[in-house]
């Protein structure tokens, strides 16, 4: 069978994370990697075998380099501008305890900020099987806003099919500005991913009253029932609303080592399966248990599962040491 390319398009940044537990005034060593929301999914959707493309821009620096040639070494195809004029961004996670992070960001004005419509050649969009953006991005700048936007109208265009992760971050936008920026985002996606809170930043005039009125809020989202709303509530597992029902698919439990690029590793599961057709039972099942995974390893992306790896962890009696 042949699976379909995917395409997205955001920031990645370097990443500094604290050695170990505590601030950061204090702790004296760091770990140097890369991250961002967008090829997290890449590299997610790359392990389990789905052809994809990320688009982006770092800066023509030392951590540019490293973002271009870490994700392009996991069979990811990039197609990176190199931005002269601005750095490449950076964030900083600080090990607040076990499982739990603080994470800072130094991204105004970075190369990725300037992500722009003409960075997206011409017949890429109209030649995927389906484009995935997130909340990030449109909140980074007018350039980048009017980027996701020019995607989207070219996918409806080509009648392909179109992903949003909301992800709000706080620190791009406060809450009403967020609100029209991804309610206007989300109201073009065919598939639609968040927690509770984050899903009612979509709702058509603002953020929700009641967020926890899940039943509603997908109703909301959704009022003809053409489209897929899945929430992520992770350890209690993810539920899709659609076309009227609901399908819930339970979570695992696991030893939380980080959380952070869990919800991408969840995403990447999701599209996977969605792209070769499966149904949304079998489509939640391997999004739980890649976002499970994920939580297992330190890193935004480094723990994303093979479909291998996938069987391992969900195979009953396996012997935990391999030889």
């Amino acid at each position: 069978m042949t699976v379909s390319r995917i395409l997205t398009l955001g920031e990645t940044m370097g990443l500094l994370t604290g050695s170990r537990i505590g601030s950061l005034a204090h702790v004296s060593e760091a770990h140097v990697g890369i991250g961002g929301a967008e090829t997290n999914v890449a590299v997610g959707l790359s392990r389990l075998g789905v052809p994809v493309t990320w688009i982006g821009r770092v800066g023509d620096d030392s951590l540019g380099r490293r973002v271009v040639r870490e994700v392009r070494g996991e069979g990811v195809d990039v197609r990176a501008q190199l931005d002269p004029a601005a750095a490449t961004g950076l964030m900083v996670k600080e090990r607040t305890g076990p499982g739990t992070s603080r994470v800072y960001y130094y991204r105004a004005g970075s190369a990725g900020s300037r992500l722009a419509a003409a960075d997206v050649p011409a017949g890429l969009v109209e030649s995927v099987g389906l484009v995935h953006l997130t909340g990030i991005t449109p909140l980074l700048s007018d350039s980048a806003r009017e980027a996701c936007l020019s995607v989207v109208r070219r996918a409806r265009a080509a009648g392909v099919r179109v992903s949003v992760d909301v992800n709000y971050r706080s620190t791009l936008a406060p809450a009403d500005v967020a609100a029209k920026v991804l309610g206007e985002l989300v109201g073009e996606a065919d598939l639609v991913f968040g927690s509770p809170e984050e899903l009612a930043y979509g709702v058509p005039g603002g953020v929700a009253d009641d967020s926890s009125a899940i039943d509603e809020l997908a109703r909301a989202l959704d009022p003809t029932g053409a489209r897929e709303i899945v929430v992520k509530r992770g350890a209690d597992g993810a539920s899709t609303y659609t076309g009227g029902t609901v399908v819930h698919a339970p979570g695992h439990r696991v030893d939380v080592v980080d959380t952070v690029g869990a919800g991408d590793a969840f995403v990447a599961g999701y599209l996977s399966g969605d792209v070769q057709g499966w149904s949304v039972e079998e489509k939640l099942a391997r999004a739980n248990a890649c976002g499970a995974v994920m939580c297992t390893t330190p890193g935004d992306w480094e723990a994303a599962p093979t479909p291998a790896e996938l069987e391992a962890f969900l195979g009953a009696d396996v012997d935990p040491v391999q030889r």
